[in-house]
C-alpha cells in the first residue's frame, strides 16, 4: 500500500528536528496495564498476571486456550500490547469446576506468569483504567533544550490524541481495505477483520478533526459548542449513526470535515455504529524523563501514564522523529 494513505497530520508544537531510535530492544519499551480492580481470589475464572518478551497478546491467548484445554473465546483481556516491548497485563480463562494447571509451566523467555489467582468475572476489552509507559530512546541526536522546552508543553497541555499509526495498518492498508469493504467492492466474513478496517476508517475521520482545530490555531482551547468529556477536555466525534452533539463553531468545523469523508461517514452509520465522542487531546499522567550522556551516544527515558485507548506515540512524535527497529532479543 502507498504511504500516501496516511495523512500527516499536524504537530501541536515547534518542530525540535532531533532523531532517535524507538525499540531498539524489547526492553526500550516497557508497558505495565493498570487494571479497573484486583482479583477476588475465587471464582470460575482463572486469572494470570503474565510479563510478555516479543510475543503479541493473541499469541499468548492462544498458549493459554492450548495449556487449559479451552476454547480461544473462553481466554480474555483488557487490550492488545504491542509485541515488540516488554508488556505485563492480565488474562482471564474460564474454568468452572476444575482445578487449574499449574500455568508457571508455560515460562520461557517470552512468557513469565507473575501471578495465578481467580476471579468471579471475565478480563473483557476494555477493562481497564490505563496504561504505565517506560520508553527509552536511543542514539538521540538533536538540541536537547528544544526536546526538554516540548515536554515542559506536554506535561502542562497534553497532546493531539491522534489514534496512533497501528491502527491503521502498514502504510495506511486498512483505510483502503475499509473504504472497499464500505463501497461493497468485497465483503469481509471474518468479524475481526471488519472491525479492524471500521475503526480505521472511524479513526482517520477523528484524526483529520483533530488536524483541523490544530490548522486552524485551536490547539489547546475550547470553542462555541464543544461537546467537554468528563476531564474538561473537548471532545470530536468518532463517527456513526446519529446527529453530532456538538453546535455552533464546532459543529461547523466537524461538519465540514465529514463532508470530505462522506461516503466513508454513510458508509459507518449503514455498517450499524452509533455516534460517539472521544478526547482530542492526551494529557500523561506523572510525566518525567532523563537524559543519559553515554560516550558512543545519547538515549533519553519517558516515563508517563495513559488511559486506554491513547497511544504513547502521540507524545513521542511531538518531541522527536523515531525509527523503529525491529527487536533484537
Amino acid at each position: 500500500m502507498s504511504e500516501s494513505l496516511l495523512p500527516e497530520w499536524p504537530k501541536a508544537y515547534p518542530e525540535t528536528h532531533a532523531t532517535g531510535v524507538l525499540k531498539a530492544h524489547n526492553s526500550d519499551f516497557r508497558v505495565d496495564e493498570i487494571p479497573l480492580g484486583q482479583p477476588c481470589s475465587e471464582g470460575e475464572h482463572v486469572w494470570l498476571h503474565i510479563e510478555k518478551n516479543g510475543a503479541n497478546t493473541a499469541w499468548i491467548a492462544k498458549k493459554l486456550a492450548e495449556r487449559a484445554g479451552v476454547k480461544e473465546m473462553d481466554v480474555g483481556y483488557a487490550g492488545m500490547k504491542d509485541r515488540n516491548a516488554i508488556t505485563r497485563q492480565w488474562f482471564s480463562i474460564y474454568l468452572p469446576r476444575v482445578e487449574a494447571p499449574d500455568f508457571a509451566q508455560l515460562n520461557d523467555d517470552e512468557m513469565t506468569v507473575l501471578a495465578q489467582t481467580r476471579h468471579s468475572k471475565k478480563l473483557r476489552r476494555g477493562d481497564l483504567l490505563g496504561n504505565r509507559f517506560d520508553i527509552r530512546l536511543t542514539g538521540v541526536q538533536g538540541e536537547q533544550g528544544a526536546v526538554d522546552s516540548n515536554l515542559q508543553k506536554i506535561r502542562e497541555y497534553g497532546v493531539p490524541n491522534y489514534f496512533g499509526e497501528q491502527r491503521f495498518g502498514h502504510g495506511g492498508g486498512n483505510i483502503e481495505s475499509g473504504r472497499a469493504m464500505l463501497a461493497g467492492e468485497f465483503k469481509v466474513k471474518n468479524r475481526n477483520k471488519k472491525s479492524i478496517y471500521l475503526s480505521a476508517v472511524r479513526s482517520l475521520i477523528f484524526n483529520d478533526v483533530v488536524a483541523e482545530r490544530i490548522r486552524c490555531g485551536l490547539w489547546g482551547q475550547s470553542i462555541g459548542g464543544d461537546i467537554e468529556g468528563d476531564d474538561g477536555i473537548p471532545t470530536a466525534p468518532l463517527w456513526g449513526r446519529g446527529r453530532l452533539q456538538s453546535t455552533d463553531e464546532a459543529l461547523e468545523l466537524e461538519t465540514r470535515v465529514a463532508a470530505q469523508h462522506a461516503a466513508l461517514c454513510d458508509g459507518l452509520e449503514h455498517a450499524g455504529l452509533k455516534q460517539e465522542r472521544r478526547a482530542v487531546a492526551a494529557l500523561p499522567a506523572n510525566l518525567r524523563w532523563e537524559w543519559q550522556e553515554k560516550p558512543e551516544h545519547t538515549d533519553l527515558t519517558l516515563s508517563f501514564s495513559l488511559p486506554a485507548g491513547y497511544y504513547a506515540t502521540s507524545i513521542i512524535r511531538e518531541i522527536m522523529h523515531s525509527e523503529e527497529k525491529e527487536h533484537s532479543e
